[in-house]
């Protein structure tokens, strides 16, 4: 059984500030660490519950987060931006039985999580109307080669979405946030029940995790800059909208994937 992690740092237990998500920042060492050990407990759950073989993006930022000293055999990872559309789920193909995303957090236009965003700073991101998560853009990424995503950890705001799409995906909310602040659980709960919880979504079957892509997908990127807007809305079969916006329509969320990957 093969299974595929992402890890990102917003939704870790505990990350408030940028300055704690940054490589090399004076605030960055303990969410660095508790990251390492969020992820080690989810590889820890994929292996009790079956996995032979995983493969790791570390997915934030730099993609040079993760302490790689203590992952076992039969774990691979990626560290550094491949630069392909896959993005946060490069390397993911369709020998993948499921796939698990650790620390993830709220989309960009919620008030969900103080480091809510989606892709980047500068810009908020729709489809079909409606703001779209990283976990979103991500899980419709492994729908395309038919892998669900079992397991998901991440703020409270992110786990009543993922409910609202398809509620057999397990989650474990790490935080709350509110205004400016969060409120979190214990480092050391998110631990334990990372581990549990991935051993259990194990089990869950792969139709009933599925999530189907729509046919068809108007894209919307919400720029802050004008400028940003107006240049970007010259990529190819994308046109520009009042009010700072670029808009796509393609029936092909591969090429969701292509425009997010250079306008973004």
């Amino acid at each position: 059984m093969k299974v595929y992690i992402s890890a990102d740092i917003e939704g870790i237990t505990g990350t408030t500030a940028w300055s704690e998500t940054e490589l090399n920042a004076p605030d960055y060492q303990f969410f660095q660490k508790q990251m390492t050990k969020e992820v080690e407990a989810a590889i820890e759950g994929a292996i009790l519950g079956g996995a032979t073989e995983i493969l790791l993006k570390d997915a934030h930022d730099s993609a040079r987060n993760l302490d790689i000293s203590n992952l076992p055999v039969n774990c691979k990872v990626i560290r550094g931006w491949t630069y392909d559309p896959m993005c946060m789920v490069a390397g993911l193909d369709k020998s993948f039985d499921r796939a698990i995303f650790i620390g993830y957090h709220s989309k960009g236009g919620s008030a969900r999580n103080p480091l809510a965003h989606t892709l980047c700073v500068f810009a908020d991101v729709k489809i079909n109307g409606e703001y779209a998560s990283e976990f979103l853009i991500n899980t419709y990424a492994a729908a395309l080669h038919g892998v669900p995503v079992s397991f998901v950890s991440g703020d409270v705001g992110l786990t009543e979405e993922i409910r609202s799409i398809n509620d057999s995906i397990i989650t474990f909310a790490t935080k709350e946030g509110i205004g400016n602040a969060t409120i979190s659980v214990s480092p050391q709960l998110t631990i334990m029940e990372t581990k549990r919880l991935v051993e259990d979504s194990m089990k869950v079957s792969r139709e009933d995790l599925q999530v189907t892509l729509p046919e068809r997908f108007v894209v919307e990127i919400i720029y802050r800059d004008h400028t940003r807007a107006y240049r970007n809305s010259f990529y190819p079969n994308a046109s520009f909208k009042p009010h700072n916006t670029v808009e796509f329509v393609t029936d092909d969320f591969y090429e969701v994937l292509r425009l997010l990957q250079f306008l973004t």
